[in-house]
């Protein structure tokens, strides 16, 4: 993918060097909503209650609790607070302000900015561009904590999209899922969510999940990324006009909508597939939503909510 000397986009919150570090292995992304999907954040009530009878309790045995908090930084958010810091306790330093990772973000993300606006110009509608978080380990969102646990994720309620870059490197050591445009098609997929979003899909959906039961939930969610799947593709096609991807651009992509489909997945880390549990779709799905997006090029081509997947 030719994507140096390219515009690059405004609309890049880095926050990689002030981020809580912390985390596991990466999942499967997606989309976010507050208290759902992928997780929420904050302490549920029964955890308030157990806590407070802990402190009353270390009160009444003469522990000064709250100097204790205070002296770990726990309540002033001082560097000695475990799980954040200002950079990286191994030796290394906060990523550049302005490295070769963040311009190429920073050039996909201007990429679907001009692609979208168009489309939705071509409909009398107007686009408004998302945000993008980058960050390191884990960062708190308007949908609950965004962690290397859940990877790359769009939440609708701040419409930002959220990035830990880490996920790059973990397609390629461990999903096998290499290439530039590998990365630029995780990217245009989070956008595909805001797409919906601004069309009103996902606000549907999330009323709707209200009144399902979990498998039916899944099966709707399938659909939902497998047309933000068919979005990527739309989105490849218009960066295909530009005459922007090299030889091997396309199979990068259709890879990795491979090796991150869950059939793959459930069988790279539990030997076997558990159908029902789907959220995102078999391999098989996202490849095909995305090449149907890349050949066509059409919004119309992409409505996975009424047609078989």
């Amino acid at each position: 993918m030719d994507w140096k000397g390219r515009r690059q986009s405004d609309n890049i919150e880095d926050e990689r060097g002030s981020s809580p570090t912390g985390g596991g292995p990466l999942g499967g992304g997606g989309f976010r909503f507050p208290g759902g999907g992928l997780g929420g954040g904050g302490l549920s009530f029964r955890t308030i209650i157990v806590l407070v009878v802990i402190f009353l309790v270390l009160r009444a045995m003469g522990v000064d609790v709250i100097g204790l908090l205070q002296q770990s930084g726990a309540l002033t958010g001082g560097s000695s607070s475990p799980g954040y810091q200002q950079s990286d306790n191994s030796g290394g330093t906060a990523a550049p302000a302005n490295d070769e990772m963040k311009q190429f973000v920073a050039t996909v993300l201007a990429d679907t900015e001009d692609t979208w606006t168009g489309i939705f110009k071509s409909m009398g509608q107007t686009y408004t561009d998302p945000k993008l978080v980058l960050f390191s380990g884990s960062f708190p969102s308007a949908c609950g904590t965004a962690s290397a646990a859940t990877g790359p994720f769009y939440c609708p309620t701040d419409q930002k999209v959220y990035l830990d870059m880490a996920f790059f490197q973990q397609m390629k050591d461990q999903f096998g899922a290499s290439g530039d445009f590998a990365q630029a098609y995780v990217i245009a997929h989070e956008v595909g969510h805001h797409v919906q979003d601004q069309l009103g899909i996902l606000p549907k959906f999330n009323q709707a999940r209200q009144t399902m039961n979990e498998v039916d939930a899944n099966k709707m969610s399938v659909r939902i990324e497998l047309q933000a799947d068919c979005f990527a593709g739309i989105w490849g096609k218009f960066t295909q006009q530009k005459g922007i991807l090299q030889q091997g651009d396309l199979e990068e992509a259709l890879n990795a909508a491979q090796q991150i489909g869950d059939d793959t997945l459930q069988k790279r880390s539990q030997g076997y597939v558990v159908p029902d549990s789907f959220n995102h779709g078999t391999s098989a799905q996202r490849m095909k939503w995305f090449k149907q997006g890349f050949d066509s090029g059409k919004l119309s081509d992409c409505d996975t909510l009424n047609n078989p997947v």
